[in-house]
């Protein structure tokens, strides 16, 4: 029952976002810069690419990551009616995931599954986009904790 509640409300606020105007145009590679984010912590030593293709009602991210090492890739998609979607998690397991955009910025919800059985964490993602276009921001917010900042200068 709190799923459907969840689930309800986050459409409703996705079609009201929806209706403020199209998401900005995020179609390109981006490289993350973490010299210029803030409260990074162990992923300030993380190195980032990420492709973005995007349509009128969709936005595809490729990303490819090395970690100390370890490198990762990953493809998720966002659906811009605000419908929610499945997607791989940063960190594995799977994430629900509702798109809308505010205030010319792209905001995704992340919802998972909680350490505790019957629980789910949720995450929001603020992205947004300088005005000559060539510096993406997400801001990512969890709870009450601080948010992490994440840079990306956008690829020649």
């Amino acid at each position: 029952m709190k799923s459907l509640f969840v689930s309800a409300f986050l459409l409703a606020l996705a079609a009201t976002a929806t209706a403020a105007g199209p998401a900005p145009d995020f179609s390109g590679t981006w490289k993350l810069d973490t010299t210029r984010g803030e409260n990074l912590g162990m992923m300030s030593a993380l190195q980032q690419v990420v492709v973005i293709t995007q349509s009128k009602t969709g936005i595809t991210m490729k990303e490819e990551t090395d970690f100390q090492g370890q490198k990762s890739a990953r493809e998720v998609h966002f659906d811009l009616s605000g419908a929610p979607v499945r997607n791989p998690g940063s960190m594995g397991g799977e994430a629900e995931t509702a798109a809308s955009v505010a205030d010319g910025k792209l905001v995704v919800t992340w919802t998972t599954e909680g350490a505790v059985a019957g629980t789910k964490k949720v995450r929001t993602e603020t992205r947004s986009l300088s005005a000559d276009g060539r510096t993406m921001t997400v801001v990512s917010s969890r709870g009450t904790g601080q948010d992490v900042v994440m840079v990306y200068g956008k690829a020649e």
